[in-house]
C-alpha cells in the first residue's frame, strides 16, 4: 500500500536479485518539533480568556518540551518499560521499594519542576487554577500516568491546610517545591516531595464508609493496620488515607519515612498489572501498626477526603480535555499528509466530517475545562462561581470522561492499521482513555454526586443553569435548556435518570460554551448536531450543508 518493492539485477546473473530496496512513500513524516501550546490558538485564547495568560512563557516552554522527541520517547521508554516491586534487598531486609525505568525519574523531575503540582497554590497573580490547567492541557498530550502523583500532591495541599495545618507548616513547603527528590528519607529533609493516596479496601471499592482499617492511638499519633486494595503512587512520601477511630472512618496522613530515618511500616504486597497507565504504580499495601497523623475531626474522614477529590476531579477534567485535543493532532496530521484515492485523505468529505466532528468535541472540552477552571480562581471571592464549581466539577467529569475514550477511538481509526501499532502514540493513549472515567468515582458514582449536589446545594443547580443561558437566545439551546429545567424539576426516579440528566446538562453548558466562545460556524454545528438531534450516533454524521474544512482549519497547529 505505501512502499514500492525494486530488485536489481545481480551483476553476473540474467536478471536475479541481489537485494530488495524498499522506498517508503505516501507516509506521513513524524510529528515531531511542534509545540501544542503557542500553535493551538485555541488553547491560547482559553488561556487568556480564564485570565492566565501570564503563564504563556512558561506554558510555551513546556510546549516545546512536550512536542520534542524527547519527550515523546521518555513517554515510551516509562510505559514501556514499567515499575517493578522490589520487597528485599539483597541481605534479606524488607525494603518495600518500587523500582522504575530512568525516563520515570526523569519525566517525574521534569512535571514537578514546571510547577504541575505546585502553581494554583504558588501563583503571585490570579488565574492559578488556569494557569497550571494550561500546563497539565499541555503535558497530558504525550504522558498521563506522571498526572497521577501530580494531582494527589496538588489536592493533597488543600486538604492539609484546611483540616491540620500544623502537619501543613510541615508538609506545605516541601510539597509545593518545583523540586523531584524521589529519596527515601524524612520529610525534613526532602527537597521536594508528594503525596499520595490509599483509601479503597477490596470489600468495599467507592463504599468509603466499608473500610475496616482500624486505627489505634499512639505517642504522637496512631497507629493503623488493614489492607487497602488500591495505592496510588506508592512511591510517594506520604499518604492520605481513612481508618477507623472508635469506629468512626476517620482521615490520616501516613508518611513513609519516620523522622529518625527509618521506614514506616508500609508493605507492598502486589503491583497492579493495570490495562494503562502503566509508567504510573498501584498497589496493594497493608498497614501493620504503621503510624499516621489524624488530619480532620474523628468521624469526618469522607467528607475530607471528598475535598480532596474535588480538586483531582478537576484535574481529570482539564487532562480529559488535552488527551483528546492530542488524539485530534494525531489524526489531523495523518489525514493531511496521507493519499488515498487519488487525493489527501483530509480533502475527501467523509474524513473531513470525521475530523470535524472530532474537532468541535475537543473545542468544547476545551472550553469546558478553562470555564471550570476560572469558577476555581473566582470561588474563593464569588459564592456563585463556587457553587458553579461545585455542580460542574462533576458533571463535566463525568461528560469528558465517556467522550474520551469514544473519541480516542475515532481518532485512532482515522490512521487505520498505522494507529493500530505501539510504534505510534494512540496505543499508549487508547489504553490511558477508560482510567480517569474510573479514578475518583465512576459514572454512576460521580452522577449520584450531582444529585446531592441539587439535594444539598440547590444554589448549585441555580449556577449552572444561569451559565448555561448566558449565551442568548439561540433557538436549539432555549429549547434544549427547558427541556432540561423540566427533567431537573421531576423528582421520580431521579437515580435511575442521573446519567440522563447529567448527560444533559453537560451537552447544553457546552453548547453555551461553544456559542459564546467558538465562532458561528462552529458553534451553530455544535448545537445543530449535539442539541437540535441533526447528528448519528457516531462522529462523522455532521448536518448536510456543514462548512467541515472550514472547521478542520480553526483547529489546525498554526
Amino acid at each position: 500500500m505505501s512502499a514500492r518493492l525494486e530488485t536489481p539485477a545481480v551483476e553476473g546473473t540474467a536478471g536475479g536479485p541481489a537485494d530488495t530496496t524498499h522506498e517508503v512513500t505516501n507516509q506521513p513524516p513524524p510529528l515531531a518539533g511542534y509545540n501544542p501550546y503557542t500553535q493551538d490558538r485555541q488553547l491560547v485564547a482559553a488561556a487568556q480568556r480564564a485570565g492566565a495568560g501570564w503563564i504563556a512563557r512558561e506554558a510555551a516552554a513546556l510546549g516545546e518540551l512536550v512536542g520534542s522527541e524527547r519527550m515523546q520517547l521518555l513517554a515510551d521508554q516509562a510505559n514501556r518499560y514499567g515499575p517493578t516491586l522490589k520487597t528485599h534487598d539483597r541481605f534479606g531486609h524488607r525494603i518495600d521499594a518500587v523500582d522504575f525505568h530512568p525516563a520515570y525519574h526523569e519525566l517525574m523531575s521534569l512535571a514537578f519542576g514546571a510547577g504541575l503540582h505546585s502553581l494554583a497554590w504558588t501563583a503571585k497573580q490570579g488565574g492559578g487554577f488556569a494557569a497550571r490547567a494550561a500546563l497539565n492541557y499541555v503535558w497530558n498530550q504525550c504522558e498521563q500516568g506522571i498526572s497521577c502523583p501530580v494531582t494527589m500532591t496538588f489536592a493533597g495541599v488543600q486538604v492539609l491546610r484546611r483540616h491540620a495545618p500544623a502537619l501543613a507548616a510541615e508538609w506545605e513547603p516541601k510539597l509545593t517545591a518545583n523540586a523531584y527528590d524521589p529519596r527515601p528519607i524524612p520529610i525534613a529533609e526532602k527537597t521536594g516531595a508528594a503525596m499520595g493516596m490509599a483509601m479503597t479496601e477490596k470489600q468495599g471499592g467507592s463504599d468509603l464508609r466499608s473500610n475496616s482499617t482500624v486505627a489505634m492511638p499512639a505517642d504522637g499519633g496512631y497507629l493503623l493496620t488493614g489492607h487497602k486494595w488500591f495505592c496510588s503512587a506508592p512511591m510517594c512520601d506520604g499518604f492520605l488515607a481513612l481508618a477507623r477511630l472508635d469506629d468512626r472512618v476517620t482521615c490520616f496522613l501516613v508518611p513513609r519515612s519516620l523522622p529518625d530515618g527509618t521506614r514506616n511500616p508500609f508493605l507492598l504486597q502486589r503491583l497492579k498489572d493495570k490495562i494503562g497507565n502503566r509508567s504510573n504504580a498501584s498497589a496493594e499495601i497493608e498497614f501493620k501498626n504503621t503510624f499516621a497523623h489524624i488530619v480532620g475531626p474523628p468521624g469526618k474522614g469522607i467528607a475530607t477526603i471528598i475535598e480532596m477529590a474535588h480538586l483531582t476531579r478537576f484535574d481529570i477534567v482539564v487532562a480529559s480535555a488535552g488527551m483528546m485535543r492530542a488524539g485530534l493532532t494525531q489524526a489531523l496530521h495523518h489525514a493531511r499528509h496521507r493519499a488515498a484515492f487519488g487525493k489527501r485523505l483530509a480533502e475527501h468529505a467523509a474524513m473531513q466530517n470525521v475530523l470535524a466532528d472530532l474537532a468541535l468535541e475537543s473545542e468544547a472540552a476545551t472550553l469546558t475545562a478553562f470555564r471550570l477552571a476560572q469558577a476555581f480562581d473566582r470561588g474563593a471571592k464569588d459564592p456563585k462561581e463556587r457553587m458553579l464549581a461545585r455542580i460542574m466539577t462533576p458533571v463535566a467529569k463525568y461528560w469528558l470522561c465517556k467522550r474520551n475514550p469514544v473519541f480516542t477511538f475515532e481518532a485512532m481509526e482515522c490512521l487505520g492499521g498505522n494507529g493500530f501499532v505501539e510504534d505510534g502514540p494512540f496505543g499508549r493513549l487508547f489504553r490511558e482513555s477508560p482510567l480517569n472515567g474510573i479514578w475518583e468515582g465512576s459514572g454512576n458514582v460521580i452522577c449520584l454526586d450531582v444529585l446531592r449536589s441539587v439535594e444539598r446545594e440547590p444554589e448549585s443547580l441555580a449556577a449552572l443553569l444561569a451559565e448555561i443561558v448566558a449565551a442568548g437566545d439561540n433557538p436549539h439551546l432555549k429549547a434544549y435548556h427547558a427541556r432540561l429545567q423540566r427533567e431537573f424539576s421531576d423528582r421520580a426516579n431521579l437515580e435511575s435518570r442521573a446519567r440522563k440528566l447529567v448527560e444533559m446538562a453537560a451537552t447544553a453548558l457546552q453548547a453555551s460554551l461553544m456559542l459564546r466562545h467558538a465562532d458561528s460556524r462552529a458553534a451553530e454545528a455544535f448545537c445543530a448536531s449535539r442539541l437540535g438531534g441533526d447528528w448519528g450516533h457516531v462522529f462523522g454524521t455532521l448536518p448536510a450543508g456543514t462548512d467541515c474544512r472550514a472547521l478542520i482549519e480553526r483547529v489546525a497547529l498554526q
